[in-house]
């Protein structure tokens, strides 16, 4: 298989598993992306997942362009399928169970806007980034324009889209298209630290404040505000919401049930 799936408490760890091409992105490892996406939207159990690409040489390079060429049909049959094309990428666009991209080595093409859907980046120092699909004679076409814009400096990011060129893992620090660097012995280890301290807090109101941080990013400030607000109340008189105050007074670790 070129995607591995593997549990350990409660976080799901997502490995693209072709480290001799690169953790390109073939057929066989869309359709294993595209089941990992289902099993851990459908998994109550699993509250994070953190995706990485074996090796260090790469976190994935984006479609295998060997294996991936255009299709014989329409783009517009394609485009108005149940898939929509873009099955890869759209189970995340409203999962509100964090993600984690731990980025090892190459993140091209695919590869950097599949590590910009996620919601945490964290990244190894022989990292390198970019948005190369020009450079192929294509275009972005999953979210690296809208994404990359929002996430990077607006003059940074439109350099990187219509060069193509690279950029360092310090770099990438720096202009925050990632939150944290270190060695690469140590990413997994940072990536499962982090997944861990998401999972001392309650998931459904994780999951709220994932969800009011990324509508409001698209809101005018008052309807944000106002779907903070409901968003809260659709919390307040949850189990986890009384255990935590619970836990609280009696000086102990809470139990979250997820209800």
């Amino acid at each position: 298989m070129s995607v591995a799936i593997t549990k350990k408490d409660h976080v799901l760890t997502i490995t693209l598993d072709r480290p001799d091409q690169l953790n390109a992105i073939d057929p066989e490892t869309r359709a294993g992306l595209v089941e990992a996406w289902r099993s851990f939207r459908e998994d109550d159990d699993a509250w994070v997942a953190i995706l990485t690409g074996r090796g260090e040489k790469a976190f994935c390079v984006g479609s295998d362009l060997k294996k991936t060429m255009p299709p014989d049909g329409s783009f517009a049959a394609t485009h108005f399928s149940a898939a929509g094309g873009d099955e890869l990428w759209r189970p995340l666009q409203n999962l509100w169970k964090p993600v984690i991209a731990a980025i090892n080595g190459y993140a091209f093409g695919g590869g950097l806007e599949l590590a910009l859907a996620c919601d945490l980046r964290i990244a190894s120092t022989n990292a390198v980034f970019a948005q190369s699909e020009v450079r192929v004679g294509s275009m972005v076409g999953a979210g690296g324009a809208i994404r990359l814009m929002r996430v990077a400096p607006p003059a940074v990011a439109m350099k990187m889209l219509l060069t193509g060129d690279r950029v360092s893992a310090e770099e990438a620090y720096r202009i925050g298209l990632v939150s944290d660097l270190c060695q690469p012995h140590e990413l997994m280890a940072k990536a499962e630290e982090i997944a861990e301290q998401i999972c001392r807090n309650a998931p459904l109101a994780v999951r709220a404040t994932k969800m009011a941080a990324v509508l409001g990013q698209s809101m005018p400030v008052d309807q944000g505000l106002e779907v903070e607000r409901l968003l809260w109340g659709l919390l307040r008189n949850t189990e986890d919401r009384i255990e935590g105050r619970r836990a609280f007074a009696e000086k102990r670790a809470p139990n979250w049930r997820g209800a």
